[in-house]
């Protein structure tokens, strides 16, 4: 897995601004129980101030000492550590594994180039999928998009790792899901996204329908859709939901996202309905090829009959769409 978008980047910018001096250290492999993921990043001061975990806690003090003794020295370190099962156990894992760290001072000439780092942090403010990577004999760094076949799979399956000499660190943006219409399926979809990782948003103009009695702690948005959707920036990390039912809510929602590089966009309905929502949007000017991007009638198709478990099916699709492109229309 990735670092879920921790935001030790900006807090390493931060910390220069002070005047501080700065080394990442990064896990770059894992063999068995290991208890952090690769990509995991402890930030770590000159005067030994920490943040972030690279094994949650069994190896830290070990780290800092590294990652101290890199800011005197302004050099490199590939660091491997055993974690023992009591220490694994300790951290919440039945048994011990092993972990590969790398510690990089964040210095003018010296490890990762601050430059570099505000770049990166730049990008991952834009919301666009980046990655930091590094190579671990030349120790070259540079960042790379999904275009690059370097990382192209890894951005897909949301995991750093070693490819070749290169440490690939993906940054990708926050997962989000725009649910349109505050219909009953949306009321276990918010929280079945929010289990899978999304942050969901619900936008419906009708306040009796999108209300807090309905959806407590929820983002509500009571904008008309098209305006909500413009505002919220959809990208690639981005799905859409429309549950309304009611094209005059439905239609401008699918409308933006459909000019969008959303990975998903479902829409209720049956095939009939979907059939004349087909009709409407080639009469404002859609091709067959971009409807096409449309999964209706929505979710996958396992018989399910009560809100919950359309819920399931959506929920399953959009999984299947973000981890296996090759099914995105």
């Amino acid at each position: 897995m990735v670092q879920d978008y921790e935001n030790i980047p900006e807090i390493a910018l931060g910390w220069l601004a002070e005047g501080k001096s700065v080394a990442l250290a990064t896990v770059i492999e894992t063999w068995g129980s290991a208890p952090r993921p690769v990509g995991s990043q402890l930030l770590i001061s000159g005067t030994a101030e920490i943040m972030g975990s690279v094994s949650g806690g069994c190896v830290e003090g070990a780290v800092v000492e590294e990652a101290l003794e890199a800011l005197e020295t302004g050099q490199c370190m590939l660091l491997e550590y055993g974690v023992g099962d009591e220490a694994a156990f300790a951290a919440g894992l039945a048994c011990g594994g092993n972990i590969r760290i790398l510690v990089e001072p964040v210095a003018v000439g010296q490890g990762v180039e601050p430059a570099l780092l505000a770049t990166l942090v730049e990008r991952r403010k834009a919301h666009l999928p980046v990655a930091l990577a590094v190579n671990l004999q030349s120790w070259q760094r540079r960042l790379i998009g999904v275009d690059d076949a370097l990382a192209a799979e890894r951005f897909i399956s949301d995991k750093s790792g070693l490819e070749g000499d290169w440490f690939i660190n993906i940054h990708n943006p926050p997962l989000r899901m725009v649910i349109v219409g505050a219909a009953h399926i949306a009321q276990p979809l918010v929280q079945m996204a929010r289990l899978a990782g999304f942050a969901p948003v619900l936008v419906d103009p009708r306040e009796a329908f999108a209300s807090n009695l309905r959806f407590p702690g929820e983002i509500l948005i009571h904008d008309w859709p098209d305006e909500a959707l413009e505002q919220l920036k959809l990208d690639t990390r981005t799905a859409v939901v429309t549950l309304s039912h009611d094209p005059k809510i439905d239609d401008p929602a699918i409308a933006v996202a459909l000019k969008s590089p959303v990975f998903y966009l479902g829409c209720l309905g049956s095939t009939r309905t979907h059939a004349k929502r087909v009709v409407r949007l080639k009469k404002t000017g859609f091709t067959g090829a971009e409807i096409a991007r449309i999964h209706a009638p929505v979710g996958l198709d396992i018989g399910a009959k009560i809100p919950a478990e359309i819920a399931i099916a959506i929920m399953a699709q959009i999984t299947q769409c973000l981890r296996q492109p090759a099914r995105r229309p």
